[in-house]
């Protein structure tokens, strides 16, 4: 299967399980490895033969800034089914990372990792 990748979408948005996130926000990061037969647009070289890739930054940009969940579960479990639901995908593999988790003593990052195929 022929892959297009999308790495570091970064927007603010509003889950968390502590009030504070659900209030103030927090950075959030998208990495997709997005699964689609490219064989027709390499040889037409019509957008219209392809996923266009604009629409999917937005739309996770969009899921990130309006949703409020307490877990960043429920958030890219709803960022992956909707880019699945996108004509022309036939798998997603989602990274969520959340660099600034409010937890003490700790300077990492919280990484989800989803892979769903239609």
């Amino acid at each position: 299967m022929d892959v297009i990748q999308l790495t570091g979408i970064r927007c603010y948005g509003y889950t968390g399980y502590l009030q504070e996130e659900r209030f103030l926000g927090q950075w959030f990061e998208v990495d997709l490895r997005i699964g689609v037969d490219l064989a027709t647009a390499g040889q037409s070289d019509r957008i219209e033969d392809t996923l266009d890739y604009r629409s999917v930054i937005t739309t996770v940009k969009e899921i990130i800034s309006l949703s409020k969940f307490d877990l960043v579960e429920k958030l890219a479990e709803t960022i992956i089914a909707t880019v699945l639901s996108f004509d022309k995908v036939q798998q997603v593999e989602l990274k969520l990372h959340k660099p600034g988790a409010p937890i003490p003593d700790f300077g990492g990052k919280i990484t989800i990792e989803l892979t769903r195929s239609k």
